[in-house]
């Protein structure tokens, strides 16, 4: 079988490895316009069942992938400078690494990459059997096919830039700061030793009231980093990844009534989008990778079958996860009303919850996990828990009793479809 793989991202890469792990025989190309190691953005954030995931599908990319994550414990939210917990932990990885260690790991398994090699028509792919479309969200492949997908793409209202940081981060931080013009908040965590991803976000008022759409790169950091100077603690903010300034940005929500036309199918982000608040697009992503590699193991010798296979399962848990995130984004959307007039506390609460009533056990329990006893016992929780999962995956082969999981080929369950997609910030 002859696989072409448009767009170099965590999608197509890993699909690759999937499907040449399951096959050798399979030839297998990715194609990805930019080159190697020019990438957008800085960092990527995961959790232990993408983790778990990498693990059973390529035990070799899941230690690279780990080798270069950085572990953060807690979730704190600064509010005007105080502070609250909601506990937790997670990874995060540059995304620069986190490809490499992906494309090193396609190579060694036999597939071609080849970069700075953009597909601008569809007669480039004749020969291929299976088209996979994972080159983002304004996907080329998507476009050249017209309307055959369904496709809708919706635009949000905030502005948002994804900057960097040499505050390093142990945690996972949000922090929200009241201006003279509104609210202004970032994300932020460790992904690499020396640097912290920092997504900073506000609405379109307070952008224009602060002068975003005025300044240049030099004063429009100075003037973030003076905002944010307590819980930066005076480090600066990085602009440029990739050699050019961080743009403002606007969430662009990407849905297809289909992720199958023909032999086409779309992976990731050309498929589906979801908002960053709620750190799903990478795993979503992986996910589809191994989904369809699961689809084209059922059904070998027939490429339609197993694509209206992988359409029938993917779907559902995309929509589910989507609605989610469209809710995500429609509070940060209204964070101000949300914000203002509020305790630290409330307002932190507020936003962990997603505008859930304070007058609930729920806000009670929260209260509860303030106090530096109850984090404390919570965090030798996680800590147990994150070594057991760690030992169950094989990643500590001298505790006694442990192995990596089941064979590769099929995710554990529940890592596939889960009842409730992963938050940044966990619900209370």
């Amino acid at each position: 079988m002859k696989i072409v793989c448009v767009g170099a991202g965590p999608a197509g890469l890993y699909f690759a490895i999937a499907a040449k792990r399951q096959d050798p025989g399979r030839e297998i190309t990715v194609l990805e316009r930019d080159a190697r190691g020019a990438t957008y953005g800085w960092g990527v954030v995961y959790w232990d069942d993408m983790l778990d995931m990498l693990y059973v599908t390529d035990p070799v990319s899941a230690r690279a992938v780990r080798r270069a994550s950085a572990l953060w414990k807690d979730q704190k939210i600064h509010v005007r400078g105080e502070v609250a917990h909601l506990g937790g932990y997670g990874y995060g990885c540059q995304r620069s690494a986190f490809l490499e260690a992906l494309t090193r790991r396609a190579v060694q398994l036999g597939v071609t990459v080849r970069y700075e090699h953009p597909v601008e028509e569809l007669a480039e792919l004749d020969g291929a059997d299976l088209v996979v479309a994972s080159d983002g969200a304004g996907s080329r492949i998507r476009q050249l096919h017209g309307d055959a997908f369904g496709t809708r793409i919706t635009t949000g209202n905030n502005p948002y830039i994804w900057l960097g940081t040499d505050k390093v981060f142990d945690s996972f931080v949000f922090a929200f700061e009241k201006t003279p013009g509104g609210w202004i908040w970032f994300h932020a965590y460790p992904s690499s030793p020396a640097v912290s991803t920092c997504i900073v976000e506000c609405s379109e008022a307070t952008w224009r009231s602060l002068g975003m759409d005025r300044l240049d790169e030099e004063d429009r950091l100075g003037l973030l980093a003076e905002i944010f100077q307590r819980p930066l603690e005076g480090r600066r903010l990085i602009s440029q990844a990739r050699g050019e300034p961080a743009r403002w940005l606007r969430f662009k929500q990407v849905t297809n009534e289909s992720l199958c036309h023909g032999n086409t199918v779309l992976l990731g982000d050309a498929g589906h989008t979801t908002h960053f608040t709620i750190g799903s697009g990478t795993r979503l992503a992986m996910i589809d990778a191994v989904e369809l590699a699961r689809s084209l193991a059922d059904y070998p010798e027939d490429v339609a079958a197993a694509l209206a296979d992988f359409d029938d399962r993917a779907g559902p848990n995309v929509r589910h996860v989507q609605s989610t995130a469209r809710g995500s984004m429609s509070w940060y959307e209204h964070a101000d009303e949300y914000l203002d007039g509020r305790s630290a506390l409330d307002a932190a609460y507020a936003m962990a919850s997603r505008g859930d009533s304070p007058n609930t056990s729920r806000y009670r329990k929260f209260r509860r996990q303030q106090r530096p006893a109850v984090r404390r016992v919570r965090a030798v929780v996680e800590t147990v828990n994150r070594i057991l999962l760690a030992a169950r995956r094989g990643q500590i082969p001298f505790v006694p009793g442990c192995h990596p999981g089941p064979p590769p080929g099929r995710p554990p369950a529940g890592v596939d479809a889960p009842d409730e997609p992963r938050r940044e910030a966990s619900r209370v």
